[in-house]
C-alpha cells in the first residue's frame, strides 16, 4: 500500500505520485494514499466518492475556489519508475497530471489561511470516456462538494494560463461493401478500399482556427482507428473509421454532430463519445485577477479539459499547471523541478496574498 509523505520537496513529490501506476481504472491505490495525506490535515474536511476526493476548508470566507485535478494517466509506455536528471523528472504522467497532483497536495497543507475558502478536487477517469469521469460523477451524485466561484484545474500548461477549451467527439463512420471470396473479388466491393474516400477527405479537411474572446482556438479532424474483414480469404463487406472531432466552443455539441453527419452524409454515422467545449471565461472578474495574478499573457487551451464541467455548474474556471502539454502522452514525458516550484509559489501567493 502506498504513503505519501507532502512534506518532501515538491519534484520527490511528483516522483513519489509517478511511481504509483494509476492508469484509469486502477485508480484506488494513489487515491488510497492522497486521502491518508489528506486527512492528516486539520484544517481540512476530506470526503471520498469511489475514486475521487475532495478536501475542504471552512474559513466562512465569502468567496470559494476549487483547485482540481485528476489522478489517472494513460497506459504505461516503458515509463514506469519515473527518473530524475538534474532539474527534469520523467514518467509517466509527470506532466499529464501528477505534477499538478504534487502542487495540490503542497497547497493543501501549507496554506493554513486563505481570504478564500478553498476545495481541493482530485478524481478519477479523466483519460477515457465521459461517462468514466470522476468529476461528472461528482457533479451527478455531490455538485455540493464542488459548488464555488471560481475553479483552476492544474492540467499541463507550461505555467501559463490558458482559458476554456476545446469540445471533443468520437464518431464511428460506416463504409458499406459487398462481401465476397478474396479469389473472386470481383464479385465484391472491398469496404475497406471503399473506405479511402474516407480517409481522402480528412486528409483534405481544411480545420478552422476560430478567435474567441482574443484567443485563436485551432480545431482537428482526424482517423483514429480503422476496422473491416472477417477472414484473410474473405473480401470485406464492411469498414469502420473512428473519426475524432476537436472542434472550438463557439460550437455546440449539436453543432459539432450535424457538422460531421453532413461531411460524412453518404454514410452511417454513431457517435460513441462526446464532451462540450469551454469558452475562455477570462473576462469574468475571478479569472480576469487570476491571470493578473499569475501574470504572462493567457492563451486558448488545445484539448478538453474539466473546465468545461465547472462551465456547465456555472462556475468559471481556467487551466494553469506545471508541464508542457505537448509532452503529455508521450514516451518521454516529462516535468521540470523549476516549474514545479514555480506554479507551488505562485498559487500560494495568489491564495494567500
Amino acid at each position: 500500500m502506498a504513503t505519501i509523505d507532502i512534506d518532501q520537496d515538491i519534484a520527490s513529490l511528483t516522483a513519489a505520485l509517478v511511481d504509483v501506476y494509476s492508469e484509469s481504472g486502477h485508480e484506488t491505490e494513489l487515491t488510497d494514499a492522497v486521502e491518508g495525506a489528506l486527512r492528516g490535515i486539520e484544517h481540512l474536511s476530506v470526503d471520498r466518492d469511489g475514486d475521487a476526493v475532495v478536501a475542504r476548508t471552512s474559513w466562512g470566507r465569502a468567496e470559494r475556489v476549487v483547485l482540481a485535478g485528476h489522478l489517472d494517466t494513460v497506459p504505461p509506455a516503458d515509463n514506469l519508475p519515473s527518473t530524475r536528471d538534474g532539474d527534469t523528472l520523467r514518467g509517466l504522467g509527470a506532466a499529464d497530471m501528477k505534477g499538478g497532483i504534487a502542487v495540490m497536495l503542497r497547497l493543501a497543507a501549507s496554506v493554513t489561511a486563505s481570504a478564500r475558502d478553498i476545495s481541493y478536487v482530485f478524481y478519477d477517469g479523466e483519460e477515457v470516456e465521459a461517462e468514466r469521469n470522476g468529476l461528472l460523477r461528482l457533479t451527478r451524485s455531490h455538485p455540493d462538494w464542488l459548488a464555488a466561484d471560481f475553479a483552476v484545474l492544474l492540467e499541463p500548461t507550461d505555467a501559463i494560463v490558458e482559458g476554456g477549451c476545446q469540445g471533443t467527439m468520437r464518431v464511428e463512420v460506416v463504409v458499406p461493401g459487398v462481401r465476397a471470396h478474396s479469389a473472386r473479388s470481383w464479385m465484391g466491393v472491398n469496404a475497406v478500399h471503399e473506405a479511402g474516400a474516407v480517409i481522402d477527405r480528412l486528409r483534405a479537411y481544411d480545420a478552422r482556427r476560430p478567435v474567441i474572446d482574443g484567443l485563436e482556438f485551432r480545431e482537428g479532424l482526424n482517423a483514429v482507428g480503422i476496422s473491416g474483414g472477417v477472414a484473410g480469404n474473405v473480401v470485406p463487406g464492411e469498414c469502420v473509421v473512428t473519426i475524432n472531432y476537436r472542434f472550438a466552443p463557439d460550437r455546440s455539441e449539436a453543432d459539432a454532430e450535424q457538422h460531421l453527419r453532413q461531411l460524412f452524409s453518404e454514410y452511417a454515422v454513431t457517435v460513441t463519445d462526446s464532451s462540450p467545449g469551454a469558452g475562455p471565461g477570462l473576462q469574468h472578474p475571478a479569472a480576469r485577477a487570476f491571470a493578473t495574478a499569475i501574470g504572462g499573457t493567457p492563451r486558448a487551451k488545445f484539448g478538453w479539459t474539466d473546465v468545461a464541467r465547472f462551465s456547465a455548474l456555472g462556475v468559471p474556471a481556467v487551466n494553469y499547471g506545471p508541464g508542457d502539454p505537448q509532452v503529455a502522452h508521450t514516451a518521454g514525458e516529462w516535468v521540470s523541478a523549476a516549474q514545479l516550484t514555480e506554479c507551488e509559489e505562485r498559487l500560494s501567493s495568489w491564495l494567500t496574498p
